[in-house]
């Protein structure tokens, strides 16, 4: 732990009176802290989960709403209160203003999954649907709070929010007194990990807290390393209820004296499904991805630093998850906890050959997939899935038997354009352009929006100067989809097509160079 100054000291203290009276639990609920015994005994530590997935609005964010709303409420009279949410700070809003008996409104953005915006109506809020995405809908909100005077309600960076949530803290301490190693947290605005920090470190200073963010949507360890709060560019929106693309700057002056970028893990996509399978399987729960996070975090922790007989907890942060994202959840699985290998493997186009790499994997191996693609007359491209036996040399096997027989081989596991599209696509292989100088297939990934008018909008913005080669379309159960496009132009068009990409506003990338499009699309 770093040394701890006078001034961060004063901090710790004040927030951890804040959070001695803060009120929450006038609608809020003590949860549970249950331990899970199957998940301790595979990972050879006592893993306990906080189970704020059991609050009325199956996430811990009426704490901190509540909270702020209560003391607004001590200094002023409030007729409405506001915000902008597409998720879990939404429904702490309307619940806490339906508690206290206040006028609410949602603005919530175009890309709000319908269940979200019933699960506020059912609660009492008004909810205006406005804003293609999170900072348009805050937009609109400031201009109503500007013009007619409302109470904003942030999801962060607000002194009271921060109290609100390091109540879990204080229930933490209260319901285990053993000895406890870490905590670990999932972080997006940085409003609950500045709560239990602040509460944890003064009163007990040698517990680790461990920040936990996905791999594209690191705001807090950027923060960290550069000494202040960092806007990325852009961020991933797999785990929405942590897809923040700034840490306020209200939790980030608490955390700079004790977070450091060691205290950061970052997980992958394939590593939080596994944590939300982890959970279910220990508790029978279906915790929402960011609420998982914590479990991925700790799992990732706990291999990095060798530790064992340790006390660990996590949070569960919700529950709020999709029905329609348990499907990819479930895909992407087996890969999170290296159950499955995928490979790409180049074979002689001739008779026979594809036996033989059967056989050398071995008839106790069991395919999850095999795909075919044409290369050349001398050449195959072959894409294969395989069951593997995790913590064993089985992976490492596999490959150096193919080896032994001269085929080339590519572990794909971690190809994320391999695992989203091209284990979907493999098939035909796109004419030879005349002129081949001139003119050439860029390949991109992009991030649309689930709502009507997307693709129309995305076609109409771009010039008629290509042709659309590929097209490949993914839902994996929330607000945006994963979409695989490669288009054919003139090189000297490529920069024209790229500026009107980039007004689009979708996000996007250039996957061009991708080994796996090299081997298999192009």
């Amino acid at each position: 732990m770093k040394h701890i100054k006078y001034n961060s000291h004063l901090i710790l203290e004040n927030y951890v009176k804040k959070i001695l009276k803060a009120t929450v639990y006038e609608v809020a609920k003590v949860t549970p802290l249950s331990f899970t015994p199957l998940l301790s005994n595979f990972l050879k530590n006592n893993i306990f989960i906080k189970r704020e997935d059991l609050q009325q609005i199956f996430s811990f964010k009426i704490r901190g709403a509540y909270n702020c709303m209560r003391n607004l409420l001590q200094n002023k009279q409030i007729q409405c209160v506001i915000t902008a949410s597409a998720g879990n700070h939404a429904q702490g809003v309307a619940l806490a203003a339906k508690k206290l008996g206040i006028k609410s409104i949602i603005i919530m953005p175009k890309i709000t999954p319908e269940i979200k915006v019933l699960s506020v109506q059912s609660i009492g809020s008004e909810v205006l649907i406005k804003g293609d995405n999170f900072n348009s809908s805050l937009k609109y909100a400031l201009n109503l709070v500007n013009n007619y005077g409302y109470t904003y309600i942030p999801p962060f960076d607000n002194a009271e929010v921060i109290a609100g949530q390091g109540t879990l803290a204080m229930e933490i301490l209260k319901q285990y007194k053993n000895t406890i190693y870490a905590i670990f947290v999932p972080v997006g605005g940085g409003g609950l990990i500045a709560g239990i920090t602040a509460y944890l470190k003064y009163l007990r200073p040698k517990i680790k807290i461990i920040g936990v963010e996905p791999e594209d949507s690191a705001c807090l360890k950027e923060a960290i390393k550069y000494g202040y709060p960092i806007t990325l560019n852009t961020i991933d929106m797999f785990a929405e209820g942590v897809a923040v693309s700034r840490v306020g700057n209200k939790p980030f002056a608490l955390l700079k004296s004790f977070i450091d970028v060691d205290d950061i893990i970052t997980v992958n996509i394939d590593e939080m499904c596994c944590a939300v399978k982890d959970i279910f399987e220990n508790t029978r729960a279906l915790a929402e991805v960011s609420g998982a996070l914590s479990l991925a975090g700790l799992k990732k922790y706990i291999i990095k630093q060798n530790i064992t007989n340790k006390n660990l907890i996590c949070v569960n942060t919700g529950a709020n998850i999709n029905f329609d994202k348990l499907q990819y959840i479930a895909h992407r699985t087996a890969l999170g906890e290296n159950k499955e290998l995928i490979l790409a493997i180049k074979i002689p186009e001739s008779i026979g050959s594809l036996k033989v790499l059967c056989n050398l994997i071995g008839k106790n191996k069991r395919f999850t997939e095999l795909n075919y693609r044409f290369f050349n007359k001398k050449k195959a491209n072959i894409l294969i899935g395989l069951k593997i036996i995790p913590g064993t040399e089985d992976k490492k096997n596999v490959i150096n038997n193919i080896r032994k027989a001269n085929f080339l081989v590519r572990d794909m596991s971690s190809n994320e354009l391999i695992k989203l599209h091209i284990r979907h696509l493999i098939g035909g292989k796109f004419k030879l352009f005349a002129n081949k100088k001139n003119y050439k297939e860029e390949l991109y990934c992009f991030e649309f929006p689930e709502k009507s008018g997307a693709l129309i909008k995305f076609l109409n913005s771009l010039p008629e100067v290509f042709n659309i080669s590929l097209f490949h379309y993914r839902n994996y159960g929330y607000a945006y989809s994963r979409v695989l496009i490669a288009i054919q132009l003139y090189k000297n068009k490529i920069q024209q097509i790229e500026n009107n990409l980039d007004k689009l506003g979708y996000r996007f990338w250039k996957e061009s160079n991708n080994i796996a499009y090299k081997m298999f699309l192009n």
